[in-house]
């Protein structure tokens, strides 16, 4: 049987992934700091531990994997990202995990590693105008993206294509760069939440013919994806190198 190794399972877009491999007949192993929080794991085997260690990395990659996916990282919502108080401790948590998990990979000779990037690694400035964003892949350098989260999720990308290119490692180091994702059993509160989610809490906590403040101008400018609870991980990048 195929086996898939999942980090950040705890999280609604792992766990999607997650369900979509068991319909594929894979087994899969998760890993994360805790369990999902609106359902039960579908994952054979799930460890708690935190991959900034490297020897949790070695621990959770004890055996070949068909694929492995990285999905790890020190994220929160907007108020915790893009204020700028937390940007040393985000670059810092993510680094670690992208830093330990190559190694761990190279060490068993795994051949498959999806690693999940973000939008915020663009350009502040392509993303200003709300009717016309930039981000397409030849928008990405001269770099400037909006956040030390960004920077954080440029720099893992670029580490995980010269890590293979450099060590002979022959792994196909595949990277997307997710815009907000949303859907069914997705984080509503607490402040992970997406805009979309926090706006339907905020609608459903209003008392009639009451008002809910919502920030910025109203006019969306990041795009939104879409997850029905099966998601399709889709390899975007090549072994030379290329990213999605």
């Amino acid at each position: 049987m195929k086996a898939a190794l999942v980090c950040a399972l705890g999280g609604f877009t792992a766990s999607s992934l997650v369900k979509r491999r068991k319909a594929e007949r894979f087994s899969a192993r998760g890993v994360d700091l805790k369990y999902p929080e609106l359902s039960e794991t579908a994952a054979d085997d799930f460890i708690i531990a935190d991959l900034k260690d490297a020897n949790n990395c070695g621990s959770a990659v004890d055996r070949r994997f068909c694929e492995v996916y990285q999905l790890a990282a020190d994220t929160d919502g907007a108020g915790y990202v893009f204020t700028g108080e937390n940007d040393a401790e985000i670059m810092h948590n993510s680094a670690l995990i992208n830093l330990n998990m190559p190694e761990a990979c190279a060490r068993r000779n795994e051949k498959r590693i999806f690693y999940s990037s973000a939008a915020s690694m663009y350009p502040a400035q392509n993303q200003q105008d709300p009717l016309r964003p930039v981000t397409r892949e030849d928008s990405a350098y001269p770099a400037a993206p909006d956040s030390g989260y960004g920077w954080g999720k440029l720099f893992s990308a670029r580490f995980y294509l010269a890590f293979n290119r450099n060590h002979n490692c022959n792994m196909e180091c595949r990277i997307a760069r997710y815009h907000s994702i949303v859907g069914p059993e997705g984080s509503w509160d607490g402040g992970k939440e997406k805009m979309p989610a926090a706006l339907c809490r905020k609608v459903a906590e209003a008392e009639d013919g009451g008002e809910s403040e919502i920030g910025g101008g109203g006019e969306q400018n990041r795009s939104f994806l879409y997850i029905d609870g099966c998601v399709t991980a889709t390899m975007l990048s090549t072994r030379s190198g290329f990213e999605g």
